[in-house]
């Protein structure tokens, strides 16, 4: 093999040419490369990536969100879109690479008409794959699922012939390998009727042996999916007018279909180098072609990744190493980072493949890892099966039972998160105490080695977490890194495939503790509780009052930590007044208040106006009340009116004038929900295709008054076009022409996070139902102050966790968390509605005890963009106002709680 000539050292005085790096082909591979190259530095390069796609590089191992998810909401793009500003890095899409001359040291491209000479000093070649087609009859009219076009393609397609049909479309996917089995999944989910046919006796036969693959047969068949196994098919069948009926059998069956899928495998995209192969070999040359071809395909490469080309290389699925060319994700990013550092003068190496896999299919779990087929000499099996249940756990030994060479897992792969790291290295207990499904409860404590890989997609190992925890050592210049999101954006450990993410955090906390620093799911110093632990305890000990479970659960007198929380506990279970019973005293300032104090020491007033709709009667009301009061106004982002500078004492008044109009808090002071903003939806836009006003004021009146660990926004939109941002929102609900599409975890705050699709085209009731659920399961589970989208994403199993809890009923609660939130529902009252009926709560909103009435010098008007807001505490000193003490040190402590 020939690696790349050394980079030039310039001599004393001068100015070296840049070295002109190309890179034919811009998927995954290709994008990784620039990424590692960029990471070095470009000084010494510039960087040119030709692509015969019209996209920027993007995520094919997530092309199933691209088939079922609304193409206006899923974005595929791989990393920051700015890489491609970068100077020194060039990115041309539509350009066809069509001929690689090694000779000259040239890429010749195609792009419509036009052919372009590209001449290189280093050649990446990252040309990636192509989806493999059946040799049959009939076969030109079967589709493969490779490509974005190709997703889009189908998704069209598929409600094409239902609409034509006036039936779901039947859809056979010939493949039962990974690829296979998801394309299934996400043309059944876009509703169409859906068969798999596989050549093999059982699905997923290259990665599972045949007890997994009964195991996976009976979860498959028991998410609706048939199965057609052991025999291949002969034909796709076509009627007069060439459309498709079904596929014939070896057998002589026939599946009916009106759309054919091929998903049996890739075949590497080696035509460039063939081409120079066979022109070698027409000069008479062939000994000296200057690339090898694999034994299946794709060219040869040595352990740098060098081709036996000069200053050419070779990633990803293109890259035949050890005979193998494969379609996964870690080798390929691998061999870029490889390919990287040889270019800036490194000596890495390519280890081998990585075959691991982990499947990604709602409700069925499946993993595989290492010598899953005990193919090793005196390799032992220690297996646990359960047929009926769809379960089987294999973890394979050495023949001492000590050394860890594999793993099977369906049914239950959560065992994988914890073995995967340590193949090849002695495990720290018995092989059968891995072996979850068996009761033997959770896996013993593992100490991951320096060295061992806990991302593979990243190849980042538990070493270079541990640095980052205990300094950084990947990131000059930060502190240590204290949570999942600093280690992930430090070490690029699960930004991937996520699957990873539950071991980082294991490790974090790990690290933390050794360092010193207490890790404790602890609520504060009185009570040992995490907030979960305590809102389950609380539940099902049916307490109702802060000292009965200071005594049952804490020490001492609390805090404004466990204090509010409590409270907050306390109202979601029991929906009661929030200041009754002596939970006034739990609360913080706003919730005391029923109103949000400004940094100045007065408070807001902020009626409710359910999904922005309002009558211009009320609009009149609150336009007099500002007026009389002299309050600011401000209409929000969230579709409501502001009112600012009312005193303490003048909240029950002001109140007592918005509730006589029909108008009720809107509860901007509490951890609770805020708002449901939305677009006018159907009733008035010519694009609305569901009425999204009519919708936000249903959700607005269901969950109103929840208490819930943090604040809770919504959006309805009425079409995918969004104007109520509904992706920015706690749940986002975005209509379609065939019902609602249902959107979990979106946040604004330091991290802002856009909410992803949980559920889509659902009824109103069904609709309902699952926000229920999702609101519910994150106010029994969630920690305390912790918005939905960190919560979401620290869960074991993130999103997919929240849909098999929410959507499929994993844990069988969800009519435990309907009942709740009907509970809720049935017991809401206004606060604010309730406080007017009761002399004894109006006593909180006195100034004084013994001055009902405040003194009209506790507080000065200024005019401020031509309306009046409430003096500062300062402007009324220079105005010479007599301020009353408690007035000031509650706007002192007022700008210290923000």
């Amino acid at each position: 093999m020939s690696s790349t000539s050394p980079i030039e050292t310039p001599t004393s005085g001068s100015v070296p040419a840049k070295r002109r790096v190309v890179v034919v082909g811009g998927g995954p591979a290709a994008h990784r490369f620039v990424e590692a190259m960029a990471s070095r530095g470009l000084g010494r390069f510039d960087v040119t990536v030709l692509t015969e796609e019209a996209h920027l590089p993007y995520d094919r191992v997530a092309l199933s969100k691209a088939l079922t998810g609304d193409p206006a909401d899923v974005d595929l793009t791989l990393g920051e879109a700015s890489l491609w500003e970068t100077p020194g890095i060039t990115l041309r899409t539509g350009a066809r690479a069509v001929r690689v001359d090694t000779a000259a040291k040239t890429v010749l491209t195609q792009t419509g008409e036009v052919q372009e000479a590209h001449p290189y000093d280093e050649l990446v070649l990252a040309t990636g794959s192509n989806a493999a087609r059946l040799p049959i009859p009939g076969a030109d009219r079967s589709y493969v699922y490779r490509t974005l076009e190709d997703v889009w393609f189908l998704r069209a397609e598929i409600g094409r012939l239902a609409e034509a049909l006036g039936r779901p479309a039947r859809v056979a996917v010939i493949g039962g390998g990974l690829l296979g089995i998801e394309a299934a999944a996400g043309t059944k989910s876009l509703g169409a009727d859906a068969v798999i046919i596989d050549g093999s006796p059982w699905p997923m036969n290259r990665q599972l042996d045949e007890g997994a693959g009964q195991a996976l047969t009976r979860l498959i068949a028991a998410k609706g999916f048939t199965v057609h196994g052991g025999v291949f098919p002969s034909e796709v069948l076509t009627d007069d007018a060439g459309l498709v009926t079904g596929v014939l059998m070896a057998d002589e069956r026939v599946i009916p279909a009106d759309l054919v899928v091929v998903a049996i495998g890739v075949r590497p995209r080696d035509e460039l180098v063939r081409a120079a192969v066979d022109e070698a070999g027409a000069s008479g040359e062939g000994a000296s072609a200057p690339f090898e071809l694999g034994p299946r395909g794709g060219v040869v490469i040595d352990e740098t990744c060098a081709t036996g080309a000069p200053n050419v290389w070779a990633i990803g699925e293109v890259a035949s190493f050890g005979g193998m060319c494969l379609g996964l994700v870690a080798p390929a990013n691998t061999m870029a980072e490889i390919v990287a550092d040889r270019l800036h003068g490194g000596g890495a190496t390519f280890p081998g493949f990585d075959t691991a896999t982990k499947l990604k299919l709602s409700g069925v779990d499946v993993a595989s890892f290492g010598d899953a087929f005990a193919a090793a000499p005196g390799a032992l099996e220690i297996v646990y099966a359960d047929p009926a249940r769809g379960v089987y756990q294999k973890i394979v030994t050495t023949d001492d039972a000590r050394t860890l060479l594999g793993g099977i897992f369906v049914g239950d792969a959560s065992p994988y998160l914890s073995l995967r790291p340590l193949l090849g290295r002695e495990l720290p207990a018995e092989p059968g105490a891995f072996l979850s499904a068996a009761g033997g409860g959770d896996a013993p404590e593992t100490e991951l080695p320096d060295d061992a890989v806990l991302c593979s997609c990243n190849n980042v190992a538990a070493g270079t977490l541990r640095d980052a925890v205990n300094g950084c050592g990947t990131c000059e210049g930060l502190d240590p890194v204290q949570d999942v999101a600093g280690l992930k954006a430090c070490t690029r450990a699960g930004t991937q495939c996520g699957s990873c993410v539950p071991m980082i955090k294991k490790l974090l906390e790990a690290e933390l503790t050794k360092s010193g620093v207490t890790v404790s799911k602890a609520l504060c110093e009185h009570i040992s509780l995490s907030r979960q632990e305590l809102f389950d305890h609380i539940r099902v000990a049916q307490l109702t009052s802060f000292e009965d479970i200071m005594s049952r659960f804490g020490t001492g007198a609390g805090c404004d930590i466990c204090k509010p929380t409590i409270a907050s506990i306390l109202a979601s279970q029991h929906s009661a007044y929030v200041l009754d019973a002596g939970r006034g005293t739990l609360q913080d300032t706003n919730d005391r208040a029923l109103a949000n104090m400004q940094k100045d020491g007065t408070y807001s007033v902020v009626p409710r106006i359910p999904g922005g709709e309002i009558t211009p009667e009320k609009l009149g009301v609150i336009a007099a009340v500002a007026q009389k009061y002299n309050l600011y106004t401000k209409i929000t982002g969230g579709q409501r009116i502001d009112m600012f500078g009312a005193r303490l004492e003048q909240l029950p008044d002001i109140w007592a004038e918005l509730i006589a109009a029909g108008m009720e808090s809107g509860q901007a002071y509490g951890k609770s929900l805020r708002t449901v903003k939305s677009c006018v939806g159907s009733t008035w836009c010519r694009y609305g295709q569901q009425d999204s006003v009519g919708m936000a004021i249903q959700l607005e009146l269901r969950y109103r008054g929840l208490r819930s660990p943090h604040k809770l926004k919504l959006g309805v939109s009425g079409c995918a076009r969004e104007c109520a941002e509904a992706r920015g929102k706690d749940v986002g609900v975005i209509a379609t022409a065939d019902g609602w599409n249902l959107y979990v975890g979106g946040n604004g705050g330091a991290t802002p996070a856009h909410a992803q699709l949980l559920a889509k085209d659902l009824d109103d009731e069904t609709l309902i139902k699952y926000i229920d659920r999702y609101f519910m399961y994150y106010i029994r589970t969630a920690d305390r102050l912790q918005r939905t989208a960190r919560w979401q994403e620290e869960l074991d199993g993130g999103l997919e966790h929240v849909r098999q809890v929410v959507v499929e009923d994993s844990l069988g609660i969800a009519a435990e968390l309907e009942a709740a939130m009907a509970a809720h529902v049935e017991h809401y009252e206004d606060e604010w509605a309730a406080t007017l009926k009761d002399p004894e709560r109006l006593r909180r909103f006195r100034s004084f005890v013994n001055a009902p009435e405040a003194s009209d010098e506790s507080i000065v008007h200024v005019a401020e963009r031509d309306q009046i807001r409430p003096a500062t505490v300062q402007e009324k000193v220079s105005l010479g106002a007599t301020i009353p003490l408690r007035a000031a040190a509650v706007a002192g402590a007022a700008s210290k709680e923000g």
